[in-house]
């Protein structure tokens, strides 16, 4: 832990907070986009006619269970990674003031430089 002045990361803090929560809405909108894609491939599947479906075949599960990790569990943990950094970050502006002295971790402050 480092020792700074309120003062020099509150605005560095500011946009530090901006940028986790644009990149937490973008993550969410690429598990949105598989998620609606397959829900779509799903129906499209179970509206072919027996026949059909006979002939085009359906991905294997396994191969379902490896997309759903990629696309969903792996971005999800990013999600709950990016929520705890931006919760340390609140607590220091909320819990300080601009005159004091904090603790910032070394990946704060290597962001800070």
């Amino acid at each position: 832990m480092i020792q700074r002045k309120a003062a020099e990361v509150y605005p560095f803090l500011e946009s530090y907070i901006a940028r986790k929560e644009t990149q937490i809405a973008e993550i969410e909108q690429i598990i949105d986009r598989y998620e609606k894609k397959r829900l779509m491939e799903e129906r499209s599947y179970q509206s072919m006619s027996s026949l059909r479906r006979m002939f085009t075949g359906k991905k294997p599960d396994h191969h379902a269970a490896v997309e759903y990790i990629h696309y969903v569990k792996r971005p999800m943990a990013q999600i709950r990674q990016l929520r705890v950094e931006l919760e340390q970050a609140k607590a220091i502006m909320t819990g300080s003031n601009p005159g004091d002295l904090i603790a910032i971790s070394y990946d704060l402050d290597k962001e800070l430089q």
